[in-house]
């Protein structure tokens, strides 16, 4: 982050001193740039194409990933669940041992969120074993959707350049291109909805109600809540402009929005609704809202009450839940989470280099500038941004993927913002011209920087930042691992210390956990734990401490520490007779 401050400082110098520095070289580049930026389909193609071969010349570097956060872990138990062929899973007889973050184990065992991460992620593993491959085409994806929905809003050269720097700014280094978190999914919607809209007025096709319908089932189906707020003024945006019709003209625009637009968004109702059905046994109740209700004692959104205190089967579950997301609801408990929430949305998707072009656009100004000479298009665009944030606003401060619809609207704004600083003089020098020149060739320069701080173990900065990758749960993919290439099956049962950092979660399991080669389960103290050794008679068994420096894995008999993370509970069989009583086949 100092090194990109560093960079911005010497153009700024270099734009009030020496403007016309390389002035004819960055003519040329500027040249070739608008030739291919004139072949509208062509440069989406080429955007979508550089963002897979930047992260694929990155994985020398920075190898495919493994899983760390607890949403990892629960997204590609989705995308194990679809490759079994089914939407979710029955619950395993022995569920209460296998109980862990973001995974609904009744009425049925499953993730909590949306399917379509889960679905990307299944994708990779058909096309070639590894769900990175789909988080990989993903990015993919995401940076030509952005492409083609800024050509929608931007003339054509404008457009290419904000699919470059999506490339430079999220496609290579970020945690989105580096994790199975998601992020690209749901930023794709947001750019169908949005690049479809200008289109829709244009040309009333069928084709772009279709696309919209298309970008909304994304949203619907990957973030939402979030989707829903971004959704909004497109929606009232259309129905504005049907209801300013009038006869055959009107007609005409039903048949070509309405009629596919619903098409579309009925079909996506169903689908949801069943998939729905199958995981919690009701058409309208998400798997996100029946884990909530079971687990959760704050709900995400501030303004709804908080619930009853569950009854937890593990200690750090109850802490966690109890604890750590316990939000207080006083003014100040709203209003400082706005704060972060504000800084890391720019942290993100703008850092120092694209956050100082709006500014000097706005100090650029002229004296006297009014609200009205605002064009119609950047009011729209600063009408969707200040909605949505509205509406993240009311949720427990997230991390930046869940604003990723907003992605296309962010950086549509910077273009914005960088047209309009491209023609602003100083004392009559294109000192402006100069800054929006060296805009993308120092995020190209930060891409230099970032691909040399890996192999020099430079620290890369602030989580959230849009090149700091997340480093996976290294010592867990080194024992499954260990266990993948040693014969037979595994039962490993996981010991964590008091202090243990539920963010390093280590039980997870496949989606059909009795042919798993290796089962994860918790130390539920010695009791309990012979209830699962036993049930898993002909697997070995063996223990760990999730919390040493270097975990090592021992067998069950010798573990040093018999006692488990829970206070004394009831045994297992109870909930096992329970679990069986309510178990359904999906």
């Amino acid at each position: 982050m100092l090194m990109e401050l560093g960079l911005v400082v010497v153009a700024l110098a270099v734009a009030f001193s020496y403007p016309t520095l390389c002035s004819a070289w960055f003519g040329k580049v500027e040249s070739g740039f608008t030739k291919l930026a004139r072949k509208q389909i062509l440069s989406v193609i080429v955007v979508g194409l550089a963002a897979l071969g930047a992260r694929a010349a990155a994985l020398p570097i920075l190898p495919i990933p493994q899983p760390q956060a607890q949403d990892e872990f629960s997204y590609l138990l989705a995308a194990d669940t679809f490759l079994h062929g089914r939407l979710t899973n029955p619950t395993h007889p022995m569920w209460i041992h296998f109980e862990t973050f973001h995974v609904l184990m009744q009425p049925t065992y499953a993730s909590k969120y949306p399917p379509l991460q889960g679905v990307v992620l299944a994708a990779g593993r058909i096309i070639s074993g590894k769900p990175f491959v789909g988080v990989w085409l993903s990015m993919g994806a995401m940076c030509a959707a952005i492409c083609w929905m800024l050509q929608g809003w931007l003339p054509p050269e404008w457009a290419l350049l904000g699919g470059v720097l999506a490339v430079l700014r999220w496609g290579i280094f970020s945690y989105w291109a580096n994790n199975y978190w998601g992020g690209a999914v749901p930023a794709i919607g947001g750019a169908l909805v949005l690049g479809a809209l200008p289109r829709i007025m244009q040309f009333e096709r069928p084709r772009e109600g279709a696309v919209m319908g298309l970008g909304l089932a994304i949203l619907a189906n990957s973030r939402p809540y979030e989707g829903l707020v971004f959704s909004l003024p497109v929606a009232g945006a259309l129905l504005f402009w049907l209801i300013s019709k009038r006869g055959s003209e009107f007609w005409k625009s039903v048949r070509g929005l309405v009629v596919p637009l619903a098409l579309v968004l009925f079909a996506t109702a169903m689908a949801m609704g069943y998939y729905d059905w199958r995981v919690t046994g009701h058409p309208l109740r998400m798997p996100y809202v029946a884990y909530e209700a079971a687990y959760t004692v704050t709900p995400n959104l501030f303004f709804l009450p908080r619930h009853p205190v569950p009854t937890y089967h593990h200690r750090l579950m109850r802490e966690d839940y109890v604890n750590r997301y316990s939000w207080p609801r006083t003014l100040s408990g709203f209003l400082l989470p706005q704060l972060a929430r504000v800084v890391g949305i720019d942290v993100f998707y703008l850092g120092v280099v694209l956050t100082f072009a709006i500014v000097m656009y706005l100090a650029a100004l002229p004296y006297g500038f009014k609200w009205r000479q605002v064009s119609g298009q950047t009011r729209f665009l600063l009408l969707i941004l200040a909605f949505s944030m509205l509406g993240l606003s009311l949720e427990v401060p997230p991390p930046p993927h869940y604003a990723a619809p907003l992605t296309c609207v962010i950086l549509a704004l910077t273009l914005l913002a960088m047209r309009g600083l491209r023609v602003w003089e100083w004392h009559g020098k294109p000192a402006g011209l100069f800054l929006v020149r060296t805009v993308p060739l120092i995020c190209l320069l930060m891409v230099g920087v970032r691909a040399a701080a890996l192999p020099l173990h430079i620290p890369t900065g602030p989580r959230w930042c849009w090149y700091n990758t997340l480093p996976g749960n290294l010592n867990r993919a080194r024992i499954l691992a260990q266990l993948d290439a040693t014969p037979g099956q595994h039962l490993v049962i996981v010991h964590y210390e008091p202090q243990h950092d539920t963010d390093w979660e280590w039980v997870y399991n496949d989606a059909d956990i009795d042919h798993s080669k290796v089962v994860w389960a918790r130390d539920m103290g010695a009791a309990q734990n012979e209830e699962l050794i036993d049930y898993f008679k002909n697997r070995r068994v063996w223990a760990i401490d999730a919390d040493e420096d270097t975990p090592q894995l021992f067998p069950y008999a010798e573990r040093p520490d018999p006692s488990g993370e829970n206070e004394p509970m009831r045994t297992s069989s109870s909930y096992v007779r329970a679990g069986q009583a309510r178990n359904r086949t999906p």
